[in-house]
């Protein structure tokens, strides 16, 4: 999977805005360095498809004597930023063993480290309902955002439903939270 291939396939599905993913593996990062053309603050270009630089943490951890495991996407407007992030994140854990890393950090750790970096970033919990590695998830997760993320709770401006979530159970949270719904792009496996 490479940027060009994406952007033929974004442009085949009428899709002309998409998040990076994997902006924490250093060789996916030198793709996106190679190929993206920044055309205004937090926007980049190729071939006339625009992507925001995202990546996605798995925090595993306890807190409250349980295992908790959450997983949360970071949107970050530059390249620069991108770095600072993965240079800090890389002290805790390895960035390079997977596109999203797994870290012993807790989820509000995670987004002190990050918006420490800059106050640009946005930090998103990613498919909230799923059971394992989410925020609300049955086996893993918290009864309330504010049970995760503490202090921060207010930095979390939106939550990332899944697309296999249940509109009825995100409509109890839109009125006092974005909702986004987005799904994560695979490669297939290889013969």
């Amino acid at each position: 999977m490479n940027i060009e291939g994406i952007t033929e396939w974004a442009k085949i599905k009428g899709i002309n805005l998409l998040g990076t993913g994997d902006f924490t593996h250093y060789q996916w990062l030198a793709e996106l360095k190679a190929q993206l053309k920044e055309i205004s603050y937090g926007l980049y270009e190729c071939n006339g498809t625009h992507f925001f630089l995202t990546g996605e943490v798995s925090s595993i951890y306890s807190q409250g004597g349980k295992v908790r495991k959450i997983h949360t996407i970071i949107f970050a407007p530059s390249i620069q930023i991108v770095e600072g992030i993965n240079k800090e994140l890389s002290k805790i854990g390895n960035l390079d063993a997977d596109g999203r890393p797994i870290l012993g950090l807790p989820a509000k750790d995670l987004v002190g480290i990050v918006l420490g970096i800059s106050k640009d970033c946005f930090i998103v919990p990613a498919h909230i309902w799923t059971p394992w590695f989410s925020l609300f998830g049955a086996n893993s997760g918290f009864d309330d955002i504010e049970e995760c993320f503490g202090e921060y709770t207010k930095n979390i401006h939106a939550l990332e439903t899944g697309l296999s979530s249940d509109p009825l159970m995100n409509w109890t949270l839109s009125n006092w939270i974005g909702l986004l719904s987005s799904l994560i792009l695979m490669p297939t496996p290889r013969d």
